[in-house]
């Protein structure tokens, strides 16, 4: 009879890899806790007791919403390339199985569970963005950041069709740059 390892902290992360591999290829109405459980070899239960809720898991598996204040830089000026580079990063080495792609999937299939992740996620970010950046309307220009990135995480990673799915990722983080600057400072 061999004994049970109790390893918390690895079972977590086979967790949140399991989930992240499970929402992005069934999105999440279609994902269950049993699943992401057998996944990761683990029990429902277990899974459960790490994250209480389904939501909770996919917004814990989310890589940028997560990671988002270790990527807060010391000065706001440095914020639009810190965030399009480290985006890009992500989403080039995803291998098509972020989370960011299975909220995308996800509105297809349960408008109600996109909602509630998206607004998660926003939150997050909100959280994350406030502790460098300041002025008015903060929360209208974090989630029209947000908006920006799901259009191009579609463009460029879901429909993988047109300009720019086809330009080089250097160039995609200057487009990013750019953009997010302008979103972001005015």
């Amino acid at each position: 009879m061999s004994k049970r390892v109790r390893d918390p902290q690895a079972h977590r992360a086979a967790i949140l890899l399991a989930a992240r591999a499970a929402f992005a290829e069934l999105g999440y109405a279609k994902a269950s806790i049993r699943e992401i459980a057998k996944r990761a070899g683990v029990t429902h239960g277990l899974v459960m007791r790490h994250f209480t809720s389904k939501e909770k898991l996919f917004v814990a598996a989310m890589p940028g919403s997560s990671n988002l204040n270790e990527l807060m830089p010391d000065t706001a000026d440095a914020v639009p390339e810190r965030i399009a580079r480290a985006y890009v990063d992500r989403m080039e080495n995803s291998m098509g199985d972020d989370p960011f792609i299975a909220l995308i999937r996800s509105a297809a299939t349960d408008e109600q569970a996109a909602t509630e992740l998206y607004r998660a996620m926003r939150q997050r970010s909100i959280e994350a963005y406030r502790t460098i950046l300041t002025g008015p309307e903060l929360d209208e220009r974090v989630d029209l950041l947000g908006a920006h990135l799901i259009g191009v995480t579609f463009t460029r990673y879901v429909v993988k069709d047109g300009p720019l799915s086809e330009i080089a990722p250097d160039r995609l983080v200057e487009h990013l740059t750019r953009t997010l600057r302008a979103i972001l400072f005015g």
